[in-house]
């Protein structure tokens, strides 16, 4: 009990010291899990180690911080964290993300080199063992191209709240060039750029794969000050644009065990149904990419609402059967002996 009071003490100090506007007290509880009363008593204990803490006013309440970080006794990542910080990188670069990748193993490069040099190789040895030991699983799908060129332009265009002018090799006018004010990047199984067109105030969405000869123009853009790129990349099952519909799955109960660790929407909601199962709903875009997934569960699930929905699973169910129904339209020389 001791040595876990005594981690949580350490955790705060650090969250003190690399906060750059400070925490509140309730902002130390919540990151904590401990009441008001304990954690300013931690809070005390942390300032008679610390002295240097600062308390600064932020009406109607205070704000407390450890200025200029702490020493690298209390800063050396541990094991776990190095390794885990390893695998990220590793799962980045398994899925194409070239820029992120090199980003990220910077940043490992640089905290061992901040770490003594003891502490250092007492862990590395450690931390190439959970490297060899854990695995990432690839999965198929599509695999996002991320040119690093690119990425700098975007992020360069978001800072400093700059117009983008580019090629885009999609939409309704491919090869067009296009200027666009951009509200945020969503990384996921395809990188997109959310902005809209100059002029507008819709988002739309920008495949990265698609985008040519960038450049961050001097023209100010923004945008609205309402937008919510969380909020946004919420209302779609993934990033598919159209109309929003109210989604009624009935996960069968052969599907429950494979249902308890899985979520299909931020916004979801779950019900038991008095049959067996649960019935799941919530509010999404992009019907064509949510029955392509759906087929995945079988018949552990249904689709109750909306009819749209099933009768488009339905359609591209007839689609692939008639399809692989028909003859090969080519001859395929399938001997391995023979391969090059």
């Amino acid at each position: 009990m001791r040595l876990d009071k005594t981690k949580k003490i350490l955790e705060l100090a650090r969250a003190l010291a690399s906060s750059a506007e400070g925490l509140t007290l309730a902002e130390m509880c919540q990151m904590t899990g401990c009441s008001r009363r304990t954690v300013e008593r931690m809070r005390d204990t942390i300032r008679d180690v610390f002295p240097q803490m600062e308390e600064i006013s932020d009406h109607p309440t205070k704000r407390f911080h450890i200025p200029k970080g702490l020493d690298g006794f209390f800063q050396d990542p541990t094991t776990e964290e190095l390794s885990d910080l390893g695998m990220a990188v590793a799962e980045l670069r398994e899925a194409g993300a070239t820029a992120r990748t090199e980003s990220m193993a910077q940043l490992g490069t640089k905290i061992r080199a901040a770490m003594r040099h003891g502490r250092r190789r007492a862990t590395e040895t450690d931390v190439e063992a959970l490297l060899r030991a854990e695995l990432i699983a690839v999965q198929a799908g599509p695999k996002p191209a991320e040119d690093p060129a690119v990425l700098t332009v975007l992020r360069k265009a978001l800072l400093g709240m700059k117009m983008l002018r580019f090629t885009y090799h999609g939409g309704s006018r491919p090869g067009a060039s296009r200027d666009v004010i951009p509200f945020g990047i969503i990384f996921g199984r395809m990188n997109y750029l959310i902005g809209a067109d100059a002029g507008a105030t819709k988002p739309k969405n920008w495949r990265l794969d698609r985008i040519e000869n960038i450049e961050c123009l001097d023209a100010a853009a923004a945008p609205p000050a309402d937008f919510d790129l969380v909020k946004f990349a919420n209302t779609a099952f993934a990033y598919f644009e159209g109309q929003q519909e109210d989604i009624v799955l009935h996960v069968l109960p052969g599907g429950m065990d494979d249902f308890k660790n899985y979520r299909f929407h931020s916004s979801q909601t779950v019900q038991d149904h008095p049959e067996g199962g649960v019935l799941v709903r919530f509010r999404a875009s992009g019907m064509l990419e949510l029955a392509w997934h759906l087929f995945t569960w079988g018949n552990k699930i249904e689709i109750v609402e909306p009819i749209s929905l099933r009768q488009q699973l339905t359609t591209e169910l007839r689609v692939a059967l008639a399809h692989h129904e028909e003859p090969l339209r080519f001859g395929y020389n399938l001997d391995s002996k023979k391969a090059s």
